[in-house]
């Protein structure tokens, strides 16, 4: 068995996971301010995320520990050429995390505003990001003979990488919008599924364009232009089963095209892992950067024992958490604050 290959497509799979679970809670907070009319509104967007919020970015430590551990190469490298970029994602996630949880401590409306915004910011920041650094890897960086990057660590900014930032966030935002009227009842659920309809047709564009640019400029395989079509293609049925008021199906839709668009990625780079915009002969590949076989066969041990737990226990989650939200489950903040003074 090739265990470097094996464990590229692992960690393809966990960010696969990760960028489906939490693109649609990025998308629920990137609209907190925009889709819900009131604050009883916005608390039933916050609680349709609220208990899974954090289950879901276990997948990015998982992935991020699964790099470090496979690739040390490619983890260095990629915290080098980014880290910027990735320590302005782990401040927003950190903010993000802080306003949900302290924003249902007090019922001023300033203060949960502010904690709103935080929840909000805290969503677009690792949204946009997240699609520039992966359009980096496509791309290139400056690596050096010795593996280190050269330039300034705005080297992740450029027009493609700009439009894989688009591309996230607009999918997020459908995602997200889907999310909301999938867990959501009334006007609310109404309202998300129009949005969507029309967030969905910004994603749709930018999408084929980010997967023509990417087959042209970086890729010569028919896998890259497959999966690309898969990436428009199921945002395309989802949208049509969300005019159709099928929430499930269009929810599924969502998703199937951000795993796709990750899909196309990681596709797009094999056997790279990171590309050298200096020289193709420095890029780090899988099997340069992987660490030794007998690591890979400890974690790969550890792997097929620990997974099924962990799946497990986050399908229960949702399963626990499934029912729709209104309004009228949420109860009046003056009583709950009250309460907990009494």
């Amino acid at each position: 068995m090739d265990l470097p290959l094996l464990w590229f497509a692992i960690i393809a799979v966990l960010w696969t996971g990760y960028l489906v679970l939490e693109g649609f809670d990025f998308g629920v907070g990137m609209l907190l301010h925009h889709l819900p009319r009131d604050r009883r509104e916005r608390r039933v967007m916050i609680n349709t995320i609220g208990p899974v919020f954090d289950a879901n970015e276990v997948w990015l430590i998982t992935a991020v520990g699964a790099t470090f551990a496979a690739f040390p190469d490619w983890y260095a490298t990629t915290f080098s050429a980014f880290y910027l970029p990735v320590l302005a994602v782990l401040v927003a996630l950190i903010v993000r995390n802080v306003g949900m949880e302290f924003r249902h401590k007090r019922p001023d409306p300033v203060w949960q505003r502010r904690w709103e915004l935080a929840v909000t910011a805290g969503s677009w920041v690792p949204a946009v990001t997240w699609g520039m650094v992966f359009a980096a890897w496509v791309e290139g960086v400056p690596i050096g003979p010795d593996g280190n990057v050269l330039g300034s660590a705005l080297a992740v900014v450029s027009p493609y990488t700009l439009l894989g930032g688009a591309v996230t966030a607009s999918l997020f935002l459908t995602h997200g919008a889907l999310f909301v009227a999938l867990k959501t009842v009334g006007d609310l659920r109404h309202r998300a599924r129009s949005l969507a309809l029309r967030l969905g047709a910004v994603a749709g564009a930018s999408a084929t364009v980010f997967v023509l640019w990417t087959a042209q400029a970086f890729s010569g395989t028919r896998l890259t232009l497959l999966l690309g079509a898969a990436v428009v293609c199921s945002l395309a049925l989802g949208l049509l089963a969300a005019w159709r008021g099928r929430e499930g199906w269009a929810f599924l839709g969502t998703a199937v095209s951000v795993a796709s668009l990750t899909a196309t990625v990681f596709c797009t780079l094999v056997p790279s892992l990171m590309v050298s915009s200096l020289d193709p002969a420095w890029s780090l590949t899988v099997s340069s950067a992987a660490s030794s076989d007998y690591t890979l066969r400890i974690m790969t041990f550890a792997a097929v024992a620990v997974t099924p737990v962990v799946v497990g226990y986050q399908a229960w989650t949702y399963w626990v958490f499934r029912r729709r939200l209104g309004t009228h489950h949420m109860p009046d903040e003056q009583l709950v604050a009250a309460g907990r003074r009494g």
